[in-house]
């Protein structure tokens, strides 16, 4: 019985502390983290249409070539490969990040390094040239949840 307490007050403690933490500014040229709306390729709000899919992120709007920012206190945990398709090779790239009780994946984010610690607002790489592989889209850092929950509330 002792064992369950402890573990409920371990979970509600984990779940406060996520409760209370908003992201920082995301990307250089966005300090009010404004997200992808609507462009010829769809939309980047979470749960948007892929065809037969939903989009299981939320997408911040980010120049091409833009500092990309660490959102909370991070600990860098490696590199993303984001496409298996060559012609996508020029945005196949971001960083897994823990931190403040989260993991969050960043992605189409070229990072400076893929371990360590990161604070807040410090720089973890630059945005990848997302309009040579799809013209036209409005170019966005893909925020996903490594347990694919909606990462809206944090912005």
């Amino acid at each position: 019985m002792m064992k369950n307490v402890a573990l409920f007050a371990a979970l509600l403690a984990l779940v406060c502390v996520c409760e209370g933490v908003t992201f920082g500014q995301l990307c250089q040229g966005n300090p009010n983290n404004n997200p992808r709306t609507s462009d010829s390729w769809g939309q980047g709000h979470f749960g948007a249409s892929r065809g037969g899919r939903s989009h299981l992120g939320l997408d911040i709007a980010c120049d091409d070539n833009s500092v990309v920012y660490a959102p909370f206190d991070v600990t860098l945990r490696g590199r993303i490969i984001v496409y298996s398709d060559p012609e996508k090779a020029a945005i196949n790239n971001g960083i897994n990040l823990e931190g403040e009780g989260l993991c969050v994946k960043l992605f189409y984010v070229d990072p400076d390094r893929i371990s360590g610690s990161v604070s807040k607002g410090q720089r973890l790489g630059v945005m990848m040239p997302m309009q040579e592989v799809y013209p036209g889209i409005t170019s966005h850092v893909h925020v996903q949840m490594c347990n694919k929950e909606d990462p809206t509330g944090y912005f």
